[in-house]
């Protein structure tokens, strides 16, 4: 079978997606992939928060790595963090909880070394990877922005 290719040649999955992220039958109905363009930070940041509280950790990752691989210099390691935040979720979610604490313990690491920007406190991010890699299933989102901002 061939795979999927994009105008470029890059190789791409067109199957849909199920709200988890999963490749569904290409026969199957659900959401179509996309590699959208990067939202400005402070928009990527807000449309990642209301996708985490909507129940959409998949959806979140997909925004925040958009901005994540558009981006040069030190602020990479914050979008990666918070990206590799969301796909911890994303593991919770489909009840991998094996690999969501290992992605949530990765983004903790990725966050020690991240820049505070856009109202991001990523020391208090990765504080609560932390805590939510202990207990995956448990983990509600966190507030990607400060409150207080």
């Amino acid at each position: 079978m061939s795979r999927d290719r994009d105008a470029t040649g890059r190789p791409r999955n067109a199957r849909p997606r199920d709200p988890l992220g999963r490749p569904m039958p290409r026969t199957a109905t659900g959401r179509q992939p996309v590699d959208e363009p990067a939202l400005p930070p402070t928009g990527a940041l807000a449309h990642a928060q209301e996708l985490l509280d909507a129940g959409e950790a998949f959806a979140a990752h997909e925004t925040l790595e958009a901005v994540w691989k558009a981006t040069a210099g030190a602020e990479r390691a914050l979008w990666r963090g918070l990206a590799q935040l969301c796909v911890g979720l994303t593991h919770a979610q489909r009840g991998n909880l094996a690999g969501a604490k290992a992605l949530l313990e990765r983004a903790a690491e990725t966050l020690d070394d991240a820049p505070a920007l856009c109202g991001v406190d990523p020391a208090a991010l990765a504080a609560w990877a932390r805590r939510a890699s202990g207990a995956p299933a448990d983990a509600s989102p966190p507030r990607l922005v400060d409150a207080a901002r």
